[in-house]
């Protein structure tokens, strides 16, 4: 079943990176957000199968936000007129997302927190010393961009540590999709403020990051 999800959930989001591309941006988001409610149906049955006092609680409501942050991305397309708003209302959600799956990592990572926190910020402060350098980006999407991204590769270095140190199949599910999301987290960025949009790098920002999302999602299923 579960696998029959995840393929419902691509064909919707494949349908959906078609659609937007044809510009009928309402129908697009509309998929969009329905490929992204398979991926939070996967985390709940994933949920509801581990113990109530599990960190899945966190990862399941960070999917929620996810889904969320999804549909208002897209929905700068339809209101054109405050789309920059909406687009920085998704990002936050993004980031809620993001704190919520960090959270559900921190118990995790034990006597090598202090040193996964500090790694990521490293990577995080050159990633954006070289975006802010070479790309004319706004100051209100700076500001974002500092704690989204900050947030991001902190928690996908800890999750990394976490699945090296457990070797759990669920903590290397889980390492993997939070890999792949900061990818598509960098392809959506540099497609976005480097002057030079390609459907190319849209059509891999949105795969990287789809497949991500099931594979959080999924972690949990496997974490039962």
């Amino acid at each position: 079943m579960i696998i029959a999800i995840a393929v419902i959930g691509i064909i919707l989001q494949g349908t959906f990176i078609f659609v937007e591309h044809k510009e009928k941006y309402v129908l697009a988001d509309i998929l969009k957000g329905s490929a992204a409610l398979m991926f939070v149906v996967i985390g709940y049955l994933g949920y509801s199968g581990v113990s109530a006092d599990s960190l899945g609680k966190k990862i399941f409501i960070g999917l929620i936000f996810g889904m969320v942050g999804d549909i208002l991305l897209n929905l700068r397309f339809v209101f054109k007129e405050i789309g920059q708003k909406i687009f920085l209302v998704g990002i936050l959600s993004f980031l809620i997302g993001h704190i919520l799956y960090l959270a559900a990592l921190v118990p995790l990572a034990g006597a090598n927190l202090l040193s996964d926190v500090f790694v990521g910020a490293i990577l995080a402060i050159t990633l954006l010393s070289y975006i802010f350098k070479t790309m004319d980006v706004k100051t209100a999407f700076k500001i974002f961009g500092v704690f989204y991204l900050g947030a991001v590769i902190i928690m996908t270095v800890m999750a990394v540590q976490v699945a090296i140190s457990t070797q759990n199949v669920h903590d290397i599910v889980y390492a993997i999709g939070a890999v792949l999301f900061t990818a598509s987290d960098i392809v959506l960025i540099f497609n976005t403020f480097s002057g030079v949009t390609k459907f190319s790098l849209r059509i891999t920002n949105l795969s990287l990051y789809y497949a991500g999302q099931l594979m959080i999602a999924g972690s949990l299923f496997l974490a039962r």
